[in-house]
């Protein structure tokens, strides 16, 4: 079984969190963890893999941690890898620019060589507008911790019940 690498950035820690809660639905031997603001490229080289997670700031930007990192992210080959997302937004407060920061990591890594998995649907959602929806869905699994947190476990589940065949591959 391959381990999955798993690289956030957080501000308020529910993207942390919810790393942690895959680590332990998955396994210590599954999953291993990196804050974008420790990894380096030679992180990312050890997984066949990787899961990245941000929450939106801003006007649909990514949080700091990850814009800090990004030119190195941009830089790194993800050719032949296995790729999953996961976001955090307000749906409520920026319906208009709902988990938009997913967006970018998704166009990185797809022109990086990535194989990207882990749509998720937009059913169950009240935004306005989402830069991360293509096709229909989302690029990965869309989290609201301000209005639906009671709905992460859920979907956190069914999310990782769907990939989790081609991740551990």
């Amino acid at each position: 079984m391959s381990k999955i690498g798993l690289f956030y950035g957080s501000e308020t820690g529910n993207t942390r969190k919810v790393a942690k809660s895959i680590v332990k639905k998955l396994g210590d031997d599954a999953v291993e963890l990196f804050n974008v603001t420790k990894a380096t490229p030679d992180d990312f080289a050890k997984f066949s893999s990787i899961i990245l997670a941000t929450p939106t700031l801003g006007d649909g930007e990514l949080v700091d941690s990850w814009k800090e990192f990004f030119p190195t992210f941009e830089g790194i080959d993800l050719t032949g890898k296995t790729v999953a997302i996961y976001g955090f937004g307000d749906q409520d407060a920026y319906g208009h620019e709902f988990c938009d920061a997913m967006i970018i990591l998704y166009n990185a890594a797809k022109a990086q060589g990535a194989t990207i998995i882990g749509s998720w649907g937009t059913d169950g959602y009240e935004f306005s507008k989402s830069k991360a929806v293509v096709d229909g869905k989302f690029v990965g699994l869309a989290l609201d911790n301000d209005n639906q947190k009671d709905e992460t476990d859920e979907r956190l589940d069914d999310w990782l019940g769907e990939i989790k065949s081609a991740l551990l591959a």
